[in-house]
């Protein structure tokens, strides 16, 4: 059987690493059999990253590749669609996992609300008397990749107003139809949708949680795409 190597579950959420969670979805959605392994320390994982998935080929790491090597064993993320149509879904998946993603970073390791619950969630492992200063040290590494990245360095105001542009495609898109392609679920969706649930699950209620939640377009796609590769391990 294969084996998802994935960061630990939070409550009813798969993972809080929406990398994760979309692995998860992509294998579900392909009804490939696995189980899931929980690491929470990636550093003798390929890249140094998670998730990862156990095969009797030898390890797959990254999401993209997981994809990959799910397409070669016969599933098909974008059936119906035409070329064009499947370059779309790839520039829809790059504003997810490129552009999205660092707002839930931001969210979770620069928002000083959320970060104590953050430091006691994520390194639970590390011995209580040395926790504060290591993920001090690991968090500061973060947030000057936030600036590098651009996100970090933009105030308040400017980052909602650029996360709102891109809120606003994803709903647009939704408009007469269920998923981001139309009526059927592409790879596309397990993307978004995992960013967008990673926006709203956040351990704290911070305004991009409630902006996710309250929202009944965004909220409800999420919904659905869950929905259609339900069970989650």
């Amino acid at each position: 059987m294969l084996t998802l190597l994935t960061y630990p579950r939070h409550g009813d959420v798969f993972s809080l690493s929406p990398f994760c969670v979309k692995a998860a979805l992509l294998l579900t959605y392909a009804k490939q059999a696995f189980k899931r392994e929980d690491l929470s320390d990636p550093r003798k994982m390929p890249h140094r990253k998670l998730p990862v998935l156990r095969t009797p080929a030898g390890l797959v790491p990254d999401s993209n590749d997981i994809r990959r090597y799910l397409e070669t064993k016969g599933a098909d993320f974008d059936p119906g669609l035409s070329v064009r149509e499947k370059a779309h879904a790839q520039a829809l998946i790059r504003l997810a996992e490129d552009t999205l993603y660092f707002h839930v970073v931001y969210d979770r390791w620069a928002n000083e609300t959320v970060w104590p619950s953050i430091r006691e969630t994520y390194f639970r492992e590390i011995p209580a008397i040395i926790r504060r200063p290591v993920t001090h040290s690991i968090r500061q590494s973060v947030c000057t990749g936030l600036a590098f990245q651009g996100t970090g360095r933009f105030n308040q105001t400017e980052r909602s107003e650029r996360l709102e542009q891109d809120l606003q495609a994803v709903t647009n898109l939704l408009e007469g139809g269920s998923f981001l392609m139309g009526h059927q679920i592409t790879s596309a969706d397990f993307s978004v949708a995992a960013m967008l649930q990673a926006m709203r699950s956040t351990m704290v209620e911070t305004s991009l949680v409630r902006r996710i939640s309250d929202d009944p377009v965004l909220s409800g796609y999420v919904d659905r795409v869950f929905q259609e590769a339900m069970p989650l391990p």
